[in-house]
């Protein structure tokens, strides 16, 4: 198989598919790998070091496309890169499709099998693919939240861990999943006050456990959270359901009672944000005020560190690469169950039920699509 390896082109994207150590392995395998020049420069991974592994250096991303049996990328393709898509074309990347129609009407229109890595589950039923990056995501949430805090970024100016003869902030984390996990544990150890809301009782027991107590757990409702988000300095939005659109935990109507200068993460973005307040952001214009609240939602945040986010994200991702450029997708598919679980269109067909259901569309299980062998 050939396998394709483009620049990422999303704003301030820094990180990169394959690291020269994937392309060793895929070479080793048998199997032709394309790296558009300078496609890891950025995450310190330079051409020469993938010429050394194997790779072939293409110089424009139009030949990497164009060329590949299956293109692997970090982020969903934007608009500007849709002309590359073609039938047959096999696509391994986060795709976030249930906000974004028209990335899903460009997929199904060319019939590119569509595998998104923030759906491919293991056999234990967990993302593997999802939790490194919500790992960063989560820990730097509190970091960005703690700069955004400063007056002269439009915050309260407030220190997050306080001082001797001062309160420390306070953050209130909205999901107890791998993202509010990362971002108590960061909070924490800054000596902020930290508050974490789920509905999950056990798994709030958990986390009572696992932080010794120095977690505030509180079962998630809108009274509840609405008192949280009111006394909070950092608001911290963590909530998932996979492959589809986050629900509105916290309301317009909760923002306009927070504290003026208080400041919102909402790292759910990807999946259209856990705040009612909340758009998509870029690196380059991060943030915004609603009613003197400032919102961070970046929806590539890990790109910031772009160095540890890459090798993050390819420990997790390139066994699944491997496995699809060794067996070739539909037979992948065929016999991974995980990996089918990934599929999100294929063939012009939507197979992802919950990105169906945000979108009002119909589908079909990809496993009634495949016949076998």
């Amino acid at each position: 198989m050939t396998i394709g390896v483009p620049k990422e082109v999303k704003d301030h994207e820094s990180r990169v598919g394959v690291t020269p150590a994937g392309v060793h392995a895929l070479v080793a395998a048998g199997h032709t790998v394309l790296v558009e020049t300078n496609a890891g420069a950025l995450s310190a991974f330079t051409d020469d070091a993938y010429q050394s592994a194997g790779a072939e250096i293409v110089g424009s991303a139009h030949d990497v496309w164009r060329l590949a049996d299956m293109v692997v990328k970090v982020k969903e393709p934007v608009e500007k890169e849709y002309r590359h898509f073609r039938e047959g074309l096999v696509l391994f990347t986060y795709l976030h499709l249930a906000p974004i129609r028209g990335l899903t009407d460009a997929l199904l229109e060319k019939k590119v099998t569509g595998i998104a890595y923030e759906t491919v589950r293991d056999k234990a039923g967990t993302l593997p693919l999802l939790t490194p990056m919500s790992e960063v995501a989560g820990r730097m949430s509190v970091q960005v939240g703690a700069n955004y805090l400063e007056k002269e970024k439009g915050g309260r100016g407030v220190l997050l861990g306080g001082v001797p003869g001062t309160p420390p902030g306070n953050v209130c984390i909205i999901g107890g999943g791998i993202v509010g996990t990362n971002a108590a544990k960061i909070a924490i150890g800054m000596g902020a006050k930290v508050t974490l809301l789920d509905t999950n009782l056990n798994r709030l027991r958990e986390l009572d456990d696992i932080f010794n107590g120095r977690l505030y757990t509180i079962s998630s409702n809108s009274y509840n959270v609405a008192h949280a988000t009111a006394e909070a300095d950092l608001v911290i939005g963590g909530v998932l359901i996979p492959g589809a659109a986050a629900p509105k935990i916290v309301t317009r109507a909760m923002v306009s009672k927070m504290k003026k200068g208080a400041v919102i993460v909402d790292v759910a973005i990807d999946q259209g944000g856990c705040i009612e307040t909340a758009r998509p952001t870029t690196h380059t214009d991060p943030s915004y005020e609603v009613d003197g609240v400032v919102h961070y939602c970046v929806t590539n945040m890990p790109a910031a560190v772009p160095y540890t986010s890459t090798l993050a994200l390819t420990n997790a991702t390139f066994p699944y690469v491997l496995k699809l450029a060794n067996l070739g997708a539909q037979r992948a598919i065929f016999e991974d169950h995980g990996i089918a679980e990934g599929v999100n269109t294929y063939q012009g067909v939507l197979t992802y039920a919950a990105v169906a259901e945000a979108q009002e569309r119909e589908w079909r299980p990809v496993q009634d699509l495949i016949l076998g062998f």
